[in-house]
């Protein structure tokens, strides 16, 4: 009867302990969604230094008409009225 009841006691142990280590909400699954959040924070992380650094551009480029005009310049190849555009090219090579 013991012998009979140890068995069944091993057996139930053995079948929680595989579903606390291996099935759905089990330490391994638990490892992995920390792993993924820690990674999807990492990203959010980016993103949000990323929008500061958008957000403090649009800021200065709505505010600040030279920021303005530099970016014209720079991105768009824009001259004012009476400029002289210089394009200087390397030679090319033979």
């Amino acid at each position: 009867m013991s012998r009979a009841l140890t068995l069944v006691l091993l057996s139930l142990i053995a079948s929680l302990a595989y579903a606390l280590w291996w099935g759905k909400g089990g330490f391994r699954q638990v490892w992995e969604l920390e792993s993924q959040l820690q990674s999807h924070q990492q990203l959010n992380r980016e993103l949000a230094a990323r929008n500061f650094e958008l957000d403090a551009e649009v800021r200065d480029l709505k505010q600040d008409y030279h920021a303005l005009e530099e970016r014209a310049r720079s991105d768009l190849g824009m001259i004012r009225r009476g400029e002289i555009f210089f394009q200087i090219t390397d030679k090319p090579q033979r």
